[in-house]
């Protein structure tokens, strides 16, 4: 296996690159940070869309270009970098994947083509609370096609048309569809963190639901959606981790302090190499996580696991450090560290915590040596 982009799909990501960097500066995602009435960039998603960036991993014959997994890896850590104020992830990492990994030839017909296209934005409906999701924290429920209960936090579920819910028909899990401009939909907007990537509670009464996968295997379905997700995710903790890296460093080779750049000083080296070497562990382990999810490989788990943690540990290492590195100044609202510090964290929690995962790795170790 070779843990490294090709040439084209290296081409790629620098294509992606110098499109971020001209129509994604810092300056375009602090305007939707500043505007409590924009929850995202709708320029930039548009912009995105025509760039066939949301169906880059569908299949050509839903509409999408049907690149595969790898690039979207690359898509993501641009994005990433760029700390992008888009519904992106949520989109493409769990309502497209659910949908090709569960759907109905009509279901994947019917919706496919419109995410490609960006017409749909997605959300994934899990927690209904503090705490882990099992199969006894889930009250949900579906009866007849129709779905009652709550859930919170939902990301980006403020602005979300359609969203992927967890909830219980015949008292066992399953995963439904669910069109959130149809009736019995209620949302709460909720403040967070990262106002870049907003949150809302998601209320049910008797809304249309349409059951993705076999009755009962929501938990399943759940998981491997979430190892998808989890090494796309890494690929975008990654390419913030690596951007909060590059602008320590410039900042330490250009801040004098007692006659000499802060660069020279022992303590500030060691802050840079200690970001530089979780960077690297997490880009193993992402890497090894695409290769698993672009061949299906049964070491999905794991590799998802193992890179969903060594990613976040990276991000929020180097985004805490880099404000660090910058003194004073890298508290301020004009300094752009505190951007990718909300993202790191954000992007932390979003599909269950480093300590959720560090559990699930275990799991998978102790199940894979017993066998």
């Amino acid at each position: 296996m070779n843990f490294d982009f090709s040439d084209d799909q290296k081409f790629l990501k620098s294509e992606a690159r110098k499109f971020l960097d001209a129509h994604c500066t810092t300056q375009r995602v602090r305007k939707t940070l500043d505007d409590d009435g924009q929850a995202y960039d709708e320029g930039l998603w548009k912009q995105v869309a025509e760039q066939g960036w949301l169906g880059a991993a569908i299949p050509e014959e839903y509409g999408g270009l049907g690149l595969g997994h790898v690039e979207l890896c690359a898509i993501a850590e641009e994005l990433g970098r760029a700390v992008a104020p888009i519904p992106f992830a949520s989109t493409v990492y769990f309502l497209a994947e659910a949908v090709m990994l569960a759907g109905s030839e009509e279901q994947k017909k019917a919706l496919l083509p419109r995410i490609a296209a960006g017409e749909v934005i997605g959300a994934l409906a899990t927690s209904e609370g503090p705490g882990p999701v099992t199969a006894q924290s889930v009250q949900a429920s579906v009866s007849g096609g129709k779905l009652s209960g709550t859930k919170i936090p939902v990301t980006d579920g403020d602005i979300a048309t359609h969203a992927v819910v967890l909830a219980k028909e015949g008292g066992k899990p399953g995963l439904f569809l669910v069109d959130l401009s149809a009736g019995g939909v209620t949302r709460e907007a909720l403040k967070t963190l990262d106002p870049t990537r907003d949150a809302a509670k998601l209320i049910f009464d008797g809304a249309a639901a349409e059951r993705l996968g076999a009755a009962g295997e929501g938990l399943s379905l759940l998981e491997q959606v979430l190892d998808r997700a989890a090494v796309l995710i890494a690929f975008e903790q990654c390419g913030g981790a690596d951007r909060c890296l590059e602008m320590a460093k410039a900042y330490a080779l250009e801040r004098y302090a007692f006659g000499r750049v802060i660069a020279s000083y022992q303590a500030i080296k060691h802050k840079l190499a200690d970001m530089y070497v979780k960077n690297e562990l997490a880009r193993s382990n992402a890497y090894f996580g695409a290769w698993a999810l672009n061949t299906n490989a049964p070491e999905l788990p794991v590799a998802a696991s193992a890179a969903r943690i060594a990613a976040s540990e990276a991000y929020w290492f180097g985004s805490k450090e880099n404000i660090q590195t910058h003194g004073g100044i890298g508290f301020t609202w004009e300094v752009d560290a505190h951007l990718y510090y909300r993202r790191s964290r954000q992007l932390s929690l979003v599909a269950g915590a480093p300590r959720v995962w560090k559990e699930r790795l275990v799991s998978h170790l102790e199940r894979r040596n017993a066998a």
